[in-house]
């Protein structure tokens, strides 16, 4: 790691406490001007805590902040911002109904008049596209928002940070729900940034690309810095051994599937989403994957299966029988549960308790339609949470305050407590850490195993290999291969998702 005469910026024995909960315990961490700095942890480990300090959100117990090697104290994110920091979020902070330029200049627009207080767009416009064309960037600054990619809508934040001349840029998840060749722009991009002298920050899970991009990584636990090295000096075991604290073993269950009955069947699918004539049979015990590259119709099989999107023609069975499903609703009653890939906001009511995001689909057979019954429902809960090992201070509390994983498990929970006899999870993985990755995978295992159909739809082919049974594979909104996981290679999975062509 670089001295301090060569640090951009140096965080040195920063502590945070939340009233009994140390989240940050004596953390000195350091980043060089034009490097990328990865910071890994599992969720609850301190990197939100200790970045949100860094941005000026939250303000230390102790410690202090160097820039340059002049102290700084941020008082509010706008001292921050002042002092050339600039944070991406996950969650994006982005007008949909704004253009791309008018989102670059949100909040500091330019003004043709004092008097007149007009914004002089023309003059935005023209700014951002200069950006835009000396970054190389693949973008049309009167875009917007709303019509965008999620790859563009991160270089829509990354231009508001460079607008602003941010030194420092911390990116939390950048890749979460990006393709493949939006990634990879997007590591172009922070090279670029990089070879520019700008310090970036790097937040992910996913510590194969921390190993692609990092020139630097730190691993936070239980709010203290554990090790930081060279990326070329550390290994994705070591990294994961200081992550969890303990070897992990073996990531991906030993899948022993006992499958009986005929299960789930999706007979000749069709809906206005793309959807066009699907069919696949998931039996009672097996947990069937579907790959596939983004836009290929995965998540849209899942819509029309859950009654989100109509279908304009095909059959659902389970065990042989007909299911009529019109809405999400009558997928419930049905047994059919679905984790959908945005949790947040097609997932959980963030707002409510997380005994609430539960029980809700439940209430009919908590006999809780007409009045509630607090204590049979916080019992009930507390039953899920321990067969989870759902990790909360207590289950009243808001669902946004937990972290990735245990959101997750809320919603398993939601299902595990509905009883579904068919269960679709869609990225059930993504943008949470490496041990409670570990912790879904065994419990959708458990539950196959307890006689559950389970739809994995998954762009990791690792996980895809790793958790199912059987592999399908769709292209064009049309299932174009099936194959059990342990006759077909994931090159062979790869061709056939982008040609329709296995040789």
């Amino acid at each position: 790691m670089a001295d301090s005469t060569t640090c951009l910026l140096r965080m040195e024995h920063i502590s945070k406490n939340f009233r009994s909960v140390r989240a940050l315990d004596d953390v000195s961490f350091s980043v060089r001007g034009g490097s990328v700095h990865a910071l890994c942890g599992e969720n609850g480990a301190g990197k939100s805590t200790l970045m949100k300090v860094l941005s000026g959100v939250h303000t230390p117990d102790g410690g202090k902040i160097y820039i340059d090697g002049e102290e700084k104290i941020f008082r509010t994110p706008a001292d921050a911002l002042r002092a050339g920091i600039a944070m991406l979020y996950q969650e994006l902070e982005l007008s949909d109904n704004l253009s791309v330029f008018e989102n670059v200049f949100l909040g500091s627009e330019i003004l043709a008049s004092k008097i007149s207080r007009k914004v002089d767009f023309a003059a935005e416009r023209e700014i951002v596209g200069r950006m835009i064309k000396a970054n190389h960037f693949r973008l049309d600054p009167d875009a917007l928002v709303s019509e965008l990619s999620p790859g563009q809508c991160q270089i829509v934040e990354l231009l508001k940070a460079l607008r602003r001349h941010a030194r420092i840029i911390v990116m939390d998840e950048p890749t979460a729900s990006l393709s493949e060749s939006e990634a990879a722009e997007l590591f172009r991009i922070i090279r670029d940034l990089r070879d520019a002298g700008t310090g970036v920050i790097y937040i992910s899970h996913h510590l194969q690309e921390v190993k692609e991009i990092a020139d630097d990584i730190s691993v936070l636990r239980d709010g203290k810095i554990i090790c930081s090295k060279a990326a070329a000096d550390i290994s994705i075991d070591e990294i994961v051994r200081h992550m969890v604290g303990r070897e992990v073993g073996d990531f991906y269950p030993a899948r022993k599937a006992a499958i009986t009955g005929d299960g789930f069947e999706v007979e000749n699918l069709s809906a206005d989403n793309g959807v066009r004539n699907v069919s696949f049979q998931v039996r009672r015990g097996e947990i069937v994957g579907m790959a596939g590259l983004v836009g290929a119709g995965r998540s849209e099989t899942a819509d029309a299966i859950f009654g989100i999107v109509p279908k304009s023609s095909g059959v659902l069975k389970f065990d042989g029988e007909t299911l009529d499903i019109p809405s999400p609703r009558s997928a419930i009653r049905q047994g059919i549960g679905y984790l959908t890939e945005d949790r947040k906001r097609s997932g959980l009511c963030l707002m409510l308790p997380s005994s609430w995001n539960i029980t809700l689909p439940s209430f009919r057979k908590l006999k809780m339609r007409f009045r509630l019954a607090l204590k049979k429902e916080r019992d009930t809960v507390r039953q899920i949470g321990e067969k989870l090992n759902l990790k909360w201070a207590s289950p009243d509390d808001a669902v946004e305050t937990l972290s990735g994983g245990n959101q997750q498990k809320v919603l398993l929970g939601r299902w595990l407590l509905a009883d579904s006899k068919v269960l679709i999870v869609d990225e059930p993985a993504r943008g949470i850490d490496v041990g409670a990755k570990k912790e879904i995978y065994l419990l959708l295992d458990d539950l196959a195993k307890r006689g559950k159909a389970i739809l994995f739809i998954s762009s990791e082919l690792p996980e895809l290999f790793g958790v199912c049974d059987r592999i399908l594979v769709m292209r064009e909104g049309s299932i174009v291969g099936d194959f059990p996981t342990k006759d077909v290679t994931p090159e062979k999975i790869i061709r056939l998702a982008a040609t329709g062509k296995i040789d």
